[in-house]
């Protein structure tokens, strides 16, 4: 099989937009495992909420979580590798936030912190708690034991718009991608999809020629370019469509396992 290393983002990508796997889904890449074919869940999630999807579709091998600040293996849930931010340089966009009221979080690998987790409001709640994630009150920088690999604002599309607009104006530190229509990331400068993905493709010694990648927002981008063959699907922005090799149906069609049946499985399950 020429795609031995499949990267898949998750949210409008590989769910639907009810945030469910298909059935069909599943079938699809469990008969391109059996043949020998890797999988790794490349997202802009955390590990807690992106690891259960390998199990549930039956997969070992990794996952690449936080849009490629750290990469970590399902079965032991180790860190493979992170991408390590500056805190002290997060300050700044900190005080902006706090001034324009914008909500922002500060993530390790493996867990994500909120001033006044506390009191957040219902709604700030039911957002984490839909992506399985549970906020931890923001401590001083002195306390933090682990690696800071992803700072993130969340606010509707037109406060993130003004927010992008205003930052892009500033000397970047730091990787600002917009991961979603409702969220901005910050990251270490060299982290991203493309960059963890090349590196767990070497780490496997698989050449990109034989890496496939399917993605849907400009966070995908770079995955989408370094892979041998990029998809976008169907629901990307025009820009991801165009820098992508090849477009299928939207998340909400089973994009990925026509996708996956187009190129992998050379129309046996047609």
């Amino acid at each position: 099989m020429k795609y031995k290393l499949i990267a898949l983002d998750v949210d409008g990508t590989l769910l639907n937009d009810d945030h469910e796997l298909s059935p069909g889904t599943v079938e699809t890449i469990r008969a391109i495992a059996e043949q020998g074919t890797e999988f790794v869940l490349c997202t802009g999630r955390a590990p807690v909420n992106s690891i259960p999807f390998m199990r549930q579709i039956g997969l070992e091998g990794y996952v690449i979580t936080h849009n490629g600040a750290a990469t970590v293996d399902v079965r032991t849930e180790e860190i493979v590798h992170e991408f390590a931010m500056n805190p002290h340089g997060l300050e700044p966009y900190m005080e902006y936030c706090r001034r324009h009221n914008v909500h922002f979080d500060v993530n390790t690998t493996f867990a994500l912190y909120v001033e006044g987790a506390a009191g957040l409001s219902q709604e700030a709640l039911d957002m984490y708690h839909k992506f399985m994630m549970e906020p931890e009150e923001l401590p001083g920088w002195a306390d933090f034991s682990e690696p800071i690999v992803k700072f993130t604002v969340a606010g509707d599309i037109e406060q993130l718009d003004h927010v992008y607009a205003d930052w892009s104006k500033w000397t970047q530190e730091f990787n600002m991608l917009r991961s979603g229509d409702f969220f901005i990331d910050l990251m270490h400068k060299d982290a991203s999809k493309g960059a963890a993905l090349q590196k767990l493709a070497e780490k496997r010694e698989i050449p990109a020629e034989n890496v496939m990648a399917i993605g849907n927002y400009f966070n995908d981008l770079t995955m989408l370019t370094y892979a041998g063959l990029g998809v976008a699907m169907d629901n990307s922005p025009l820009e991801v469509k165009a820098a992508a090799d090849a477009v299928t149906a939207s998340n909400n069609e089973e994009g990925v396992k026509l996708a996956l049946e187009k190129y992998c499985l050379e129309g046996s399950l047609r």
